[in-house]
């Protein structure tokens, strides 16, 4: 009966989730992994990682309910715009439903007791549970035995033997087991998630108070510098070429692109142009143009060309570049 088993894992591709995903098909039960899409954490490492464990990796993507989430986390936020707790539990309901869909018997997930003071201490992973709506069907096997024992646990379905009791934040244990279990090769632990940077968080925080927005608007907190000009009207000044190239993928109807017509300098991106006046375009030049390249000897003035959509030069203004003070007051911190 063993061969008939299957578990559905949340799979981030990191090390605790491959020694998770190891332990229990160990135990000769099929893992099918499960990984989450939002415009706040990536799929890189899972993709890369699946495909080493063998394993079929489904993609659910949840931008629209952590969206609502966002907007008032029954558990409140971390120290950034970060919901954990809410976001965990919405991750652990998605899974579960994975799970009854496709015949599963349990949920699995990497997470480590102690691991993350806010979400992985154990009053943070009951509520997950109970939250998820899948209580005692979730097993996390490397701090299994320090944690209730788990339905399938109960049924024999898995051996409680073979789990762990890993706890704390020091990765010695999941190293000297992943030495032990042949595994050389995984990624370094990092954050990966956007809300919990401060930077990014101000921008987002920025964003709802606009009111509605699109996707494309939170992929375009990522990058350059941000100002605000109004309540629905902002503009996004490149840093470098990089970000200058991106920035003119997200040009779209309605919007401005801003370039001095002479020196070396960032790209500006205007959104909601059709909502703009001549107000709005003079202080987008004058932003652009403190952020221009100029010798000391130069014009204090500098020629601005701005465009629309159909990358058409709607005209040239010569503006003299904004003063730091001004500038502070508009810029979104981050």
């Amino acid at each position: 009966m063993k061969d008939k088993i299957r578990a559905v894992a949340l799979f981030s591709g990191g090390l605790d989730s491959i020694l998770a995903v190891k332990l229990i098909q160990e135990q000769g039960i099929e893992v099918i992994g499960v990984n989450f899409k939002t415009p706040f954490f990536g799929l890189e490492k899972a993709y890369l990682t699946a495909k080493d464990l063998d394993i079929d990796l489904e993609i659910i993507d949840v931008t629209r309910d952590l969206l609502e989430v966002l907007k008032n986390p029954k558990h409140g936020f971390g120290k950034n715009m970060n919901p954990c707790i809410d976001c965990h539990a919405l991750m652990f309901k998605k899974a579960g439903e994975h799970m009854t869909k496709i015949g599963a018997s349990f949920i699995l997930s990497g997470e480590v007791l102690g691991e993350r003071p806010m979400s992985q201490n154990k009053n943070s992973l009951r509520i997950v549970e109970r939250e998820s709506g899948f209580e005692g069907r979730i097993l996390r096997p490397l701090s299994a035995l320090l944690l209730p024992e788990t339905i399938p646990e109960k049924e024999g379905l898995v051996n409680r033997n073979e789990l762990l009791n890993i706890s704390g934040r020091s990765r010695k244990r999941q190293m000297e087991l992943a030495a032990k279990m042949g595994i050389g090769d995984y990624p370094s632990p990092a954050g990966g998630c956007k809300l919990t940077e401060p930077a990014f968080s101000k921008r987002l925080r920025d964003l709802f108070t606009q009111g509605s927005f699109s996707l494309e608007e939170i992929e375009l907190l990522k990058l350059g510098r941000h100002f605000r000009l109004s309540k629905d009207i902002k503009l996004v000044v490149g840093r470098n070429k990089e970000e200058n190239e991106q920035l003119q993928s997200f040009f779209q109807d309605g919007d401005f692109l801003f370039k001095a017509k002479n020196l070396k300098g960032p790209v500006s991106l205007l959104k909601k142009g059709f909502k703009v006046n001549n107000e709005f375009i003079d202080k987008s030049c004058r932003i652009t143009a403190r952020y221009c390249d100029r010798n000391e000897e130069e014009s204090e003035e500098v020629n601005i060309n701005y465009y629309n959509k159909s990358k058409e030069l709607v005209r040239t203004i010569k503006v003299k570049p904004l003063i730091e003070d001004e500038l502070e007051i508009l810029r979104i911190q981050g």
